[in-house]
């Protein structure tokens, strides 16, 4: 009987110990899913391959598991992020590789991930460079939110939003807790491992035209991307998102105060607003503030 080499890991050999494991959170990706898996298993045999099919109503799993790759079902959609929880729990090798389902990531790219991984670095991101498979709404997107989260951490952050990345296991179960169910898991992680100190890098690669149709859509989407933004500021340091707002609000409070003393001679409500909405923001993100370094401090 030909066994294949991720069959053994699924199997539950003792004596096969991967190198590395590799998750793909999948969700109605028949179409795309057995290319994927067939080259990954031939490019890495010495890694695990897992599926986590996030309740797919189509054959999914079925391609998946024939294709070669162990195959975890959820009854139901839970997101992509609880997919990716559930993918970090069930690996057993020590180096994570996360990948999407839908083709627009190359196996080929795997080495020059884990060699930089080897360098010392903690977390390692697939940077999607220009003319990678991308509406211009969503590349001015992660543009904002690349700048942003670059600002917030002081480090530059190539791409925020990229699912392929490397990362260490047990730093990375550090926060599954703060990982959301939805799309957000690749800014939550990014952030959360510049919180904690741990290194992050980026190696520049190609992200090929998806296979099948994509699960993001503008309407009903655009409100969460944008609260990505808030999520940046929230999960690393809030007072560096309410600081500006709060000085913002003095300042035009101040104005506001001299063109009345000015024009008037009286000191206004709406001045009294504006400097009173500037302290409630300045003190809601020094509580955020508190709140984060409790969220990120480690038991004994």
């Amino acid at each position: 009987m030909n066994v294949r080499a991720t069959d053994r890991f699924c199997q539950g050999n003792p004596s096969a110990v991967p190198t590395f494991s590799i998750v793909l959170p999948a969700k109605n990706e028949a179409n795309a899913i057995a290319r994927v898996v067939r080259a990954l298993v031939s490019a890495h045999p010495q890694a695990e391959v897992i599926i986590v099919d996030d309740g797919s109503s189509d054959d999914t799993a079925e391609v998946a598991r024939s294709a070669g790759a162990c195959v975890i079902s959820h009854p139901y959609s839970k997101g992509n992020g609880a997919s990716i929880k559930t993918g970090a729990r069930a690996v057993t090798a020590e180096v994570i590789v996360f990948m999407d389902a839908d083709g627009q990531h190359d196996p080929a790219d795997i080495p020059r991930l884990l060699e930089k991984m080897n360098q010392g670095h903690d977390m390692v991101v697939g940077a999607r460079q220009k003319g990678s498979q991308a509406s211009i709404g969503r590349g001015l997107a992660n543009g904002l939110y690349n700048s942003l989260a670059s600002w917030m951490t002081g480090h530059r952050v190539e791409d925020l939003t990229s699912g392929f990345r490397a990362v260490r296991a047990s730093k990375f179960r550090e926060f599954l807790y703060l990982l959301p169910n939805g799309f957000s898991y690749p800014t939550t992680s990014t952030m959360a491992f510049f919180r904690a100190g741990y290194s992050v890098a980026y190696v520049p690669i190609h992200a090929s035209k998806r296979i099948g149709k994509s699960h993001v859509r503008l309407l009903r989407d655009g409100t969460r991307f944008l609260l990505i933004i808030f999520k940046i500021g929230s999960l690393y340091s809030p007072l560096k998102l309410f600081g500006p707002v709060a000085l913002f609000l003095w300042a035009l409070a101040t104005g506001w105060y001299v063109y009345t003393y000015s024009t008037m001679g009286r000191f206004t409500n709406m001045s009294a607003l504006f400097y009173t909405g500037g302290v409630v923001t300045f003190m809601m993100g020094l509580i955020s503030e508190q709140i984060t370094a409790l969220m990120y401090r480690k038991d004994g």
